[in-house]
Parts: structure tokens; sequence; C-alpha cells
């Protein structure tokens, strides 16, 4: 499941990213801090994170700098700051996105989801080919081989397959394959990934190998 790391100091805008994420199937972890958040980033895996400026202990400038020097996980700041310069400087320092309180929660999970796309993509156009077990996929030609016999998938179910490849153990919720995937946001379309699923499945079972796993109650992972 996709990890967002809230630093956030006050308690009730807290409360309400946390439960927001929560409604869309994403697993967070709190700081109120910056020295706290830099200390749980060291220590989980941390997918996005979305973070204040005024902060105590590290300010989120302080904690942005820190986070560059070691990683590109994407990061959105929170905050009252709403002039251009603000958010030109802290967008030039290393920041993926900005949005200004008081916000929006339905354009902060969009801005979510398009940074989460964005760092998936690029992770993928990094690579030529993805290898996992028996799976090869060349990148280039869309090729997909299981010990070199040739499966063939539709469109929806490639990007899919290449959505697990690169993220091999990762439980993605049915909301977030489907954001993924079709670019739309999500509304209760059980039926129409789960046939998905299914055929991908069968397509890949070439050697009696269940790669798509259910996880009951959040959705599927790659194992």
């Amino acid at each position: 499941m996709t990890t967002i790391l809230i630093i956030e100091d006050d308690i009730s805008i807290h409360s309400l990213i946390k439960e927001a994420l929560e409604l869309h199937d994403f697993e967070s972890i709190s700081a109120y801090s910056g020295t706290e958040g830099k200390l749980l980033f060291e220590h989980n895996q941390v997918d996005l994170i979305l973070l204040d400026l005024m902060l105590p202990g590290m300010d989120g400038e302080h904690f942005l700098q820190h986070i560059r020097e070691k990683s590109n996980k994407p990061v959105i700041v929170i905050s009252a700051k709403n002039d251009q310069e603000s958010k030109i400087e802290l967008l030039s320092s290393g920041a993926d996105d900005y949005i200004t309180k008081p916000f929006d929660v339905k354009e902060l999970i969009a801005r979510v989801n398009i940074q989460l796309r964005h760092a998936t993509n690029a992770s993928i156009n990094d690579k030529k080919e993805l290898v996992y077990k028996n799976i090869r996929v060349d990148l280039d030609t869309r090729e997909v081989k299981i010990n070199d016999q040739t499966v063939h998938l539709t469109g929806r179910e490639y990007a899919i397959l290449l959505l697990f490849l690169d993220n091999p153990h990762k439980v993605f919720s049915r909301a977030n394959i489907y954001e993924s995937v079709w670019k739309e946001v999500f509304f209760d379309s059980d039926k129409t990934i789960n046939m998905h699923i299914s055929n991908l499945r069968n397509k890949l079972n070439l050697e009696d190998t269940n790669y798509i796993k259910t996880v009951w109650g959040i959705g599927f992972k790659f194992d």
C-alpha cells in the first residue's frame, strides 16, 4: 500500500489530511515536527511527503534540503504562504508541488495522485527492461514473455502489469490501480478492476504460478 508521511504540527489540519488519505486507501505516518519527520522518513518506506513549513524543531525548508540530499521521493508543500516568490523558491529548492492553506481536500488528493503517477513513470522510464522471476518485459517493444513464451496483453493489462512489476510486493488498492492506469478519479469501479485483474492472472498463469495475490479488504500485490 502507498505510504504517505504527513509532517504538520496543527492537529486539526493533520487530522483532516490523515482522514482524507485513509478514505482514498492510502496509509499514512504522522509527524508533528521536522525532527520527528526526519526520523520517521529514515526508518520507514515512504512514497510521498506532505510537508508544512512552520514546524517546531527542524523547519520545513531545512527538512526539504535534508531530504533532497538523500532522496527524490515526491514532496508536496502545504503552507499558508501564498506569495509567488515563496512558491518559486520552494519549487526551486526541490519541492514537487505547492498547495496553499486553506485547501480543498479533493484538490490535495488529486495532487497526491499526480505526483505518485509521475514518480512511477519516472522509475519505469529509466529502464529498458523489467524482469521479475520468469516474466520479462521489453519496454521499447512492449513485448511480454514468460520463459521466452510471448504473452499478448491489452493496453490496460499491460499498464497494470508495469505498475506491479515496478513495485513488487507492494499492495495496491483498487483505487490506486484505477487512478494510476485509467488516469481518472476512482468511483467504486470494483467490477472493472476485478475483471482486468482476472484476465491478467489467466494470461500470466502459464506455469500454474499465481503472481497476483489478493490482499483481502485492501487490494492486490505482485508476489
